[in-house]
């Protein structure tokens, strides 16, 4: 995986109600749920390939966790351009369907609404609709991102 060296380019000035993007997709490993879990959520369905065969899941599943470290890495790949200040919050978080071994996922984001700061010439706010998708169109995880974003002028102060 590769990071941005530069800031980003795009500004709150930038950016436009309704604009949609979509990752490139990728596929989930069992190897890759199995070290996540064992490390940060060590819930037996997430960390025992044998045990999870008596979950509700039948097999081992990607912790939420996992599935929403992976969107931050994929939403990268697509909104990097966005030279934000810092995200300030989550609503409507779901957890809709698990995410399998062998799942092929991607990340969508919608901005649904943007909002000039009234305080500080220097920021707005972005809420970005966020989905991680499987490969038949189901999605996994939703939730709306609440986004600070340069502006111009906060640019050039920062």
């Amino acid at each position: 995986m590769t990071f941005a060296a530069a800031r980003p380019t795009r500004c709150f000035e930038d950016l436009e109600v309704g604009e949609f993007r979509r990752s490139p997709p990728r596929v989930v490993r069992q190897e890759e749920i199995l070290e996540f879990a064992r490390a940060y959520d060590p819930q037996w369905f997430h960390t025992d390939p044998e045990a999870a065969r008596d979950s509700v899941f039948g097999e081992v599943v990607a912790s939420g966790i996992h599935v929403l470290a992976m969107w931050r890495q994929m939403d990268h790949a697509i909104n990097s351009d966005i030279d934000h200040v810092c995200g300030v919050g989550w609503d409507e978080l779901r957890l809709k369907s698990a995410v399998r071994a062998g799942d092929e996922i991607h990340v969508t984001s919608e901005i649904v609404a943007l909002t000039p700061s009234t305080t500080r010439s220097d920021r707005g706010t972005a809420l970005t609709r966020y989905a991680v998708v499987k490969a038949d169109g189901t999605e996994a995880v939703t939730f709306t991102s609440i986004n600070l974003v340069y502006t111009r002028e906060g640019r050039r102060r920062a």
